[in-house]
């Protein structure tokens, strides 16, 4: 059996797997906040990996790249959960109560220590999963605001982080690029990320490094594979979905394009 995610009403998304399932690459566009039920999330993200243990809590926060390995756990089935706290949402709340905002640490974990309140929280959300229950949008409305209201009861400073409407910084192009190459996700993922228009990014990029980001891209994911291959002895099967290619076909082909050899010649 396969993987399932379906989206339980506008912002409450349940994925479900039965088999060891290597996730897509994500732009994550919203801040959520997720559960694991069962099994375990590996994510690789620009600033390192981390590993989502079951019964843990996680707020994931926004304008970020991530890809995930999804693990079944003891039972054989892999369960996450997750609810979207969409900027609209947030800036009605921080209107509502006069929020302001100071400067937030970006490095910080965003992991919750167990906590009963968090916890009722995402098993009162199973009836929807199970479609016992219908959610009206105005109750939908109303799962999201609890959520907020139970982060920053667990930890008021994540103020900071939530209600931080400011675009991305407008961020310096080459370490930010060599940080998330091998992410396989659209040049206008990462102009956003690095607080562009698509065009200002593809002019900085051009300043930069004298090139198109998809011929870059191309080029430093092959630079890569070949380092990966010729000193670290790696099978092209293992690594290239790593590398943000797509299929293994096409890697050989654009392999053997740059380099004039196929992968077992070098």
């Amino acid at each position: 059996m396969g993987e399932s995610s379906e989206i339980i009403f506008d912002k409450l998304v349940y994925s479900c797997a039965f088999e060891k399932r290597r996730g897509d690459e994500e732009f994550i566009p919203e801040h959520f906040l997720g559960f694991q039920l069962s099994g375990e999330t590996h994510a690789f993200y620009a600033g390192g990996n981390t590993i989502i243990s079951e019964n843990k809590i996680v707020l994931v926060r926004k304008n970020q790249l991530i890809r995930t390995v999804k693990y079944p756990g003891k039972s054989g089935k892999y369960q996450f959960l997750s609810i979207s706290l969409d900027s609209e949402t947030l800036r009605q709340y921080a209107l509502e109560f006069k929020i302001t905002v100071g400067s937030s640490n970006n490095k910080q974990k965003l992991f919750f220590e167990p906590d009963e309140f968090l916890n009722a929280y995402f098993l009162s959300l199973s009836p929807y999963i199970n479609k016992t229950k219908e959610a009206t949008p105005k109750l939908a409305n109303l799962k999201i605001r609890e959520a907020i209201e139970l982060i920053l009861q667990s930890n008021p400073d994540l103020k900071n982080i939530l209600f931080d409407f400011s675009d991305p910084y407008k961020i310096e192009l080459e370490e930010f690029m060599n940080q998330n190459y091998m992410f396989n996700v659209s040049v206008e993922a990462f102009a956003k990320l690095t607080g562009r228009s698509i065009s200002g990014f593809k002019r900085d990029f051009a300043k930069v490094f004298n090139t198109t980001p998809k011929q870059w891209l191309k080029e430093k994911r092959l630079d890569e594979a070949m380092y990966r291959i010729k000193q670290k002895r790696e099978k092209p099967a293992d690594f290239y979905l790593d590398l943000g290619f797509e299929n293994l076909s096409h890697f050989y082909f654009t392999f053997k394009q740059k380099f004039g050899l196929t992968t077992t010649e070098v």
